[in-house]
């Protein structure tokens, strides 16, 4: 039984060490951990075999030995197999921290890729559209108009807030900004920061739009749905026209004198 059971134990740490070797089973390398675990036991169980098994024979060197003594034989390999545990532990964690940083790096660097080609293509349709089908002479009830305009809301709620200030600033350039916004519906577009100064927003859908810091001086927002704290949150209303179809000024005085008169 001694002999069986040391080949047993020889046996199975030897096959765990080959399962740690990358070269041989690649598969199993998840598992290094309890495979670690794994060994010291085995290890353990050879010293106990040994002990045990040999403690009658002089050549073993444990005649006379007593349950301390042989205990004592233990801790160099359970303390080598905790170390080497949490050491591996450590590297795993360590690892798997650098794969996470790098394909969130990856997903990051997709998302732009994407974003980028999502703004040049509205730019190069927008461009055939203005020079190839003369959409700065259609009027709102073209559907050439209400391609455009559906084709800017759709790029609009995708793009991030550096990127739709391009989207402005073009239809400021080309002139487009006076009247393809209108009746607009961008709900979840991010406009943190854009400048929409002078944009007509005339019964434009702007309940769930991103406004913080937004620069609104005199764009038309009568007749537009959104939220008094969506107002609050842009930087600047100057010259603006409100929802209600009041002047941002006389809209802000109304505002004050009724406040005042709570008070």
């Amino acid at each position: 039984m001694w002999v069986i059971g040391m080949v047993v134990a020889l046996l199975t740490t030897a096959f765990l060490i080959v399962k740690l070797h990358p070269e041989i089973w690649k598969s199993l390398l998840e598992e290094r951990n309890l495979t670690l675990i794994a060994i010291g036991m085995s290890l353990t169980a050879l010293i106990v075999l040994l002990a045990i098994g040999g403690a009658a024979s002089s050549w073993t060197g444990f005649r006379g030995k007593t349950v301390w003594d042989l205990l004592q034989l233990l801790i160099v390999p359970l303390a080598l197999a905790v170390i080497g545990f949490l050491f591996t532990a450590q590297q795993d964690q360590r690892q798997q921290k650098i794969e996470n940083q790098r394909a969130e790096a990856e997903r990051e660097l997709a998302e732009q890729r994407a974003q980028d080609e999502a703004l040049q293509a509205y730019l190069d349709q927008m461009s055939t559209l203005i020079l190839n089908r003369n959409l700065l002479e259609s009027d709102r009830d073209d559907p050439l108009y209400t391609l455009a305009q559906a084709r800017t809301a759709t790029v609009m709620r995708r793009l991030d807030a550096a990127r739709n200030r391009s989207v402005v600033r073009f239809l400021s350039d080309s002139g487009l900004d006076g009247t393809l916004l209108s009746g607009i519906v961008l709900e979840g577009a991010e406009l943190r920061g854009v400048d929409l100064s002078g944009a007509n927003l005339y019964k434009a859908d702007l309940d769930k739009v991103i406004l913080r810091e937004a620069i609104l001086q005199q764009v038309d927002l009568s007749g537009a749905r959104i939220t008094q704290e969506k107002l609050d949150q842009a930087r600047s209303l100057t010259g603006a026209t409100m929802p209600n179809g009041q002047m941002y000024e006389d809209w802000l005085k109304s505002k004050d004198r009724e406040e005042n008169g709570k008070n």
